[in-house]
């Protein structure tokens, strides 16, 4: 069936629709070349309508061991070739019935790199996914379609669960977690109780950790104030590591403010620069907020990494107490594992304090 993305400001890009089934979402882009499942199952991409910029998408397949979360909740997929029969020996299923099984919109034969183009130059925006012959009305009730802002409440754990090990307890507090993230931490040695995004800090404390984690998550940092109350709450009780909105929130904790991207970083090749010690690092990035650096004036935070493309900030750390925190992820998953490091880094403050 043929079908069109059409954005808020009246561009229309023509494709081949998967199911007859409509989206409506804010479009983004990610430049990686492979890990197109992980990119679908990470639930920071909630209710966005994700494009890919690699021409081939699907070609070695999909199998649970890439799975980011317990499902996919991204609101629709726009891409170039839709490989029909991948090829891998993880394979379980195909890209085509993974989209079907997910109930993922999906136009694919797009131009996606016009799509990047256009939301390079103008902006991160929404748009919709109808059949070609949509009729105006039922496009015009799309648009008017509000997108949700609850995405962290979607995506979080509805329940305490745990990844059990003999070294430090750490309380993951989950505002929509991938899966090796936990992983990354379990491999380090650490005991693991994964929380609901609402859980107060006097139940976090309860648990007696010996540290909090802050998880990625999707959505603007502003529309969960409770969380970042409860995270203030939590400063200066416990070592605290925060990754992307883990970033976010925690910035907004300390006094600081945030601001929304033109049209974001995501993707598997973004280069970062260390500041402490000069080096720069290839990272995976999935995130259209960052953290204002004039709002850091006054406050004890010290940027630590920095975007080598546009000169936002990519890292921070307390003056004082033992809290650090990245804008990126350094789990990949896709992407390089350059900045595994950071895990260590976590790991030490939780064993020796420092």
């Amino acid at each position: 069936m043929k079908g069109k993305l059409v954005l808020e400001d009246g561009s229309v890009f023509y494709g081949t629709l998967l199911q007859n089934t409509t989206a409506t979402g804010e479009v983004v882009f990610n430049t990686g070349m492979t890990g197109y499942q992980e990119i679908l199952t990470d639930p920071s991409y909630c209710r966005q309508i994700v494009t890919l910029t690699y021409p081939m998408v699907g070609n070695y397949g999909m199998a649970d061991i890439f799975m980011q979360s317990r499902q996919s909740f991204v609101n629709g997929f726009i891409i170039g070739e839709l490989c029909e029969k991948g090829s891998n020996w993880h394979l379980e299923t195909s890209l085509r019935d993974f989209l079907v099984q997910q109930n993922i919109p999906c136009l694919y034969d797009v131009d996606t790199r016009a799509v990047t183009r256009k939301i390079r130059s103008t902006g991160t925006m929404k748009g919709i996914l109808v059949p070609v012959d949509a009729a105006e009305a039922d496009m015009n009730t799309l648009f008017a379609t509000p997108i949700e802002k609850a995405v962290v409440q979607e995506v979080t754990t509805p329940d305490v669960y745990k990844m059990e090990s003999d070294g430090p307890h750490v309380v993951v507090m989950d505002f929509g977690i991938k899966r090796n993230i936990l992983r990354a931490l379990h491999k380090l040695g650490c005991s693991l109780t994964v929380v609901p995004a609402d859980t107060s800090a006097e139940a976090v404390l309860a648990l007696q950790p010996d540290g909090i984690f802050l998880s990625n998550g999707p959505g603007d940092p502003k529309d969960v104030p409770e969380v970042i109350a409860n995270i203030r709450k939590l400063i200066g009780t416990k070592p605290m590591f925060g990754i992307c909105l883990g970033h976010q929130l925690l910035a907004l904790a300390l006094g600081a403010d945030t601001y929304k991207l033109k049209f974001g970083h995501r993707g598997s090749n973004q280069p970062v620069k260390n500041l402490l010690t000069g080096k720069v690092q290839i990272s995976s990035q999935n995130h259209g907020y960052a953290v204002d650096e004039n709002s850091l004036n006054g406050l004890p935070i010290e940027v630590t990494h920095r975007s080598v493309n546009d000169g936002t900030i990519e890292g921070m750390r307390h003056t004082s107490l033992p809290i650090f925190s990245v804008q990126y992820h350094p789990e990949a998953s896709p992407g390089p594992d350059d900045n595994t490091y950071l895990f260590d880094q976590f790991w030490t403050m939780l064993t020796k304090g420092e």
